[in-house]
């Protein structure tokens, strides 16, 4: 048996029936494209009969890539694999993926049928769709609860009537990984033709484990993953490529292997969630923005003396520049002597430490985290203040106008005016933000959370980009809007000291001080 695992991305289809994660037929191509540059061996496109957008979805996908399968879902419903057939006719590479439930609770209560007749309906699904493709994927839907005999019943008969690939999706994410992996060993001992197929594992997260049921099965003898971008997916989602991918790159003992170019998966995942308009949380293995950040005065001495010591994956080997060690009221002498060093402040003795690390204790307790320029003025004993502040937030907005607002920034102590319209009330005074800064800021992600469960109170989070670097904000108010505006503003304070000085300088004609 081959040690290659094969990478099944069902991010377009699976990921897809997230509420509000829809996307539009070229949204769908941009991500097969670079879907394909990741590595990926197979592309589940849709499910070409639910809808003609789906249908369309999938021909254009089929188009556009060259090297991965191009897989459409079906039931086993011959007009389902009819369509699905039509819509796979310009893959180079098309496969059908059709099937049935293999549990009791599908076999009695969604089908009201009985086991032989499900297996009857699989196997006349299988037969169906090899008329149309060489390459069919028979799912039993929801393996993790069905019955070990049956299920190897069911098995052998789909590979006997020329399935290639058979899924073994834990559908509710119910399985344990001992139990998963005995499941898949169970069928590699008792299903006579299982070396004519590939066996597949399609784990949900519902209960946190839809990863580790998946290395279960490839432990006992699976060789295809069926897996998202993030873990998106339906409910608590799937199991989720990047960690997949990390563990066979970092884990050495294992003889396992894809062609994943894990430099892309950062990329990867920014471009889905952003599309997808689903941030991923901070604390996401592999691609949440804290997965390499060290704020701890005690890990962020360890990994400046040795980043084996706190991480086990190189931060470039997914894409990222660097690790970042995160400078708040946590960090210790080492992490800010480190930083401080870097900087140019050499040769600082203990002694010296002291009155600075006390000073920077006292700037992290009032800016929450530090940045280069903070340390500067730090070390130059210039008082801290908000190159930017907000003194006015007035919004208009509702179904019959069009939503503008009317902003005053007070900028290197002056006060100056300025509105914009906007798609939303967010959006206008963020547009009048960057007309009094002469600058249209990226904003690539933006969080919003209720404070304690109150509907009083809301935090905001934003991120901004600036020639490639990151500058995170956030804010606290009982209006969503002046919240949003705080945080805008708290991470434009971050910015360089050089582009905050010259902010009011050569002032376009767009904005006014206040009083003139």
């Amino acid at each position: 048996m081959s040690d290659k695992i094969f990478i099944f991305d069902t991010t377009l289809r699976d990921g897809e029936q997230v509420p509000g994660c829809q996307l539009s037929t070229p949204e769908k191509v941009t991500i097969a494209k670079e879907l394909e540059l990741l590595g990926v061996d197979v592309i589940e496109a849709g499910f070409p009969v639910s809808s003609p957008g789906d249908f369309q979805s999938v021909m254009e996908i089929s188009r556009a890539v060259t090297n991965p399968i191009v897989c459409g879902l079906t039931r086993a419903v011959e007009n389902d694999i009819k369509v699905a057939a039509e819509a796979l006719k310009y893959a180079k590479r098309p496969r059908i993926h059709t099937g049935i439930g293999a549990s009791d609770y599908h076999i009695k209560y969604k089908f009201n049928s009985t086991r032989d007749h499900v297996i009857e309906r699989g196997v006349r699904a299988v037969k169906y769709a090899k008329s149309f493709v060489e390459d069919v994927e028979f799912y039993c839907e929801d393996a993790g609860r069905a019955d070990n005999e049956f299920l190897a019943r069911m098995v052998e008969a789909v590979i006997k009537a020329g399935a290639t690939v058979v899924n073994i999706p834990d559908t509710t994410g119910y399985c344990l990984p001992i139990d998963y992996g005995a499941k898949i060993k169970y069928l590699y001992d008792h299903v006579s033709n299982i070396d004519k197929a590939i066996i597949s594992c399609h784990c949900h997260n519902d209960l946190g484990m839809a990863t580790a049921n998946t290395l279960a099965g490839i432990q006992n003898g699976a060789r295809q993953v069926e897996v998202t971008i993030n873990g998106i997916g339906e409910r608590a989602g799937n199991t989720s490529l990047e960690e997949i991918a990390m563990i066979l790159q970092t884990h050495k003992e294992l003889p396992y292997f894809s062609n994943i170019e894990s430099r892309r998966l950062t990329q990867m995942s920014t471009m889905v969630s952003k599309m997808m308009r689903m941030p991923v949380q901070p604390n996401k293995a592999i691609i949440g923005r804290n997965a390499f950040a060290h704020s701890s005065g005690i890990h962020q001495d360890g990994v400046i003396k040795n980043r084996d010591t706190y991480e086990i994956i190189a931060p470039e080997d997914v894409g990222l520049v660097d690790n970042s060690i995160v400078l708040t009221a946590r960090s210790g002498k080492a992490a800010l002597k480190f930083h401080l060093e870097r900087l140019g402040y050499k040769d600082l003795t203990k002694e010296e430490m002291i009155p600075i690390y006390d000073a920077f204790l006292e700037m992290a307790d009032e800016k929450k985290d530090l940045n280069d320029d903070d340390l500067i003025r730090l070390m130059h004993g210039e008082v801290m203040e908000q190159a930017i502040s907000a003194e006015f937030v007035q919004v208009l907005c509702g179904d019959a106008v069009k939503p503008v607002a009317t902003i005053d920034l007070k900028i290197n102590g002056e006060l100056f005016r300025s509105a914009a319209n906007g798609s939303g009330p967010v959006n206008a005074a963020y547009r009048a933000i960057d007309k009094l800064i002469g600058e249209k800021l990226e904003v690539d992600e933006y969080l919003v959370q209720s404070m304690n469960g109150s509907r009083d109170t809301g935090k905001v989070h934003v991120r901004i980009n600036k020639d490639g670097k990151h500058y995170q904000g956030f804010g606290f108010h009982k209006d969503i809007v002046v919240a949003s505006v705080d945080a805008y503003i708290n991470a434009i304070n971050k910015l360089p000291i050089a582009f905050l000085k010259n902010i009011n300088e050569n002032k376009p004609m767009h904005y006014f001080k206040v009083g003139q």
